[in-house]
């Protein structure tokens, strides 16, 4: 959490009541371990989604949201909270070290192409 400054890296919210640290590759599966680069700092609309496969990020560091997602249409936190969300650009930690594994992000990222 401090290397995204107490940050979501998708939408820069900075209550830190409401961001969690959440992993890349899940703590469930045998290289899911907690290190910084496989960690992010998200909000709880983010975390929430990137879990469930309806936010997904490239090993490039851009956001994707899932498909069907991006033609419903609700209210205001889906609009604002996740489908403007598609195609921007991470908030990244400044020290390299600390940035996410591109490695990682890819294998994520294909579950989140498969699922969607």
């Amino acid at each position: 959490m401090y290397a995204y400054e107490q940050r979501c890296t998708v939408c820069m919210l900075k209550h830190g009541r409401l961001l969690d640290a959440a992993h890349i590759i899940g703590d469930d599966k045998i290289h899911g371990v907690p290190s910084v680069d496989n960690g992010l700092s998200l909000c709880k609309i983010h975390h929430a989604a990137y879990d469930a496969n309806l936010l997904g990020i490239t090993p490039d560091y851009v956001v994707c949201i899932n498909s069907e997602l991006m033609d419903e249409i609700d209210g205001p936190m889906l609009l604002h909270g996740l489908q403007e969300m598609n195609g921007r650009g991470l908030t990244l930690p400044k020290r390299r070290a600390d940035r996410p594994s591109k490695e990682r992000l890819a294998e994520r990222f294909d579950e989140f192409k498969t699922a969607s």
